[in-house]
């Protein structure tokens, strides 16, 4: 019997609900005795900041981690024998891969690739200004890292499909 992702994720989100929190990302690594099932959880409405008191703690992630451990193996939702269970916060790089993440991260700096060029690129850090309609609009002149900030004479602005995203993250304000 082969592992089903979205029933691992389905279980995860009942859990994480029950709590007050929210999934991010599941992830299974590796295979046979080797396999680690990985669980990314955070608060709804947590934004990064160098004083984070908003974000998940270590109590929830081994809350999170016992209730949803036992369930799984109830359920035999992981079938196959063993596997390591991680559970974390998504961390201050945290991926960004929904519409709903580029909403709730407008103020921040991004890093991202396109899957196909724009204005000639396809790696862009900035400001994420906007999301609306299914774009973001990104400000390059918030960008750190000298190979990723817009040429001489370049757009300071960019407009970006979601659909046209391989990539993205948010970047630590440190």
């Amino acid at each position: 019997m082969a592992l089903d992702l979205d029933r691992v994720r389905q279980i995860a989100e009942r859990v994480a609900a029950s709590g007050g929190l929210e999934v991010v990302e599941v992830e299974v690594c590796g295979a046979g005795k080797h396999r680690t099932l990985r669980v990314f959880i955070d608060r709804p409405g947590a934004v990064p900041a160098a004083h984070r008191p908003d974000g998940v703690t270590h109590e929830d992630c081994s809350k999170f981690s016992r209730e949803f451990g036992t369930i799984v193996d109830v359920e035999d939702a992981v079938p196959g024998g063993s596997y390591v269970l991680e559970v974390s916060s998504p961390g201050l790089d945290r991926k960004l891969t929904k519409a709903a993440d580029f909403e709730r991260f407008r103020g921040q700096r991004v890093k991202l690739m396109t899957r196909e060029p724009v204005n000639d690129n396809r790696h862009f850090e900035g400001m994420l200004e906007s999301f609306e309609n299914g774009k973001l609009q990104l400000n390059l002149t918030a960008a750190r890292k000298k190979k990723v900030r817009p040429k001489q004479g370049s757009a300071t602005k960019v407009e970006i499909e979601l659909g046209n995203i391989e990539k993205a993250n948010l970047v630590p304000e440190i």
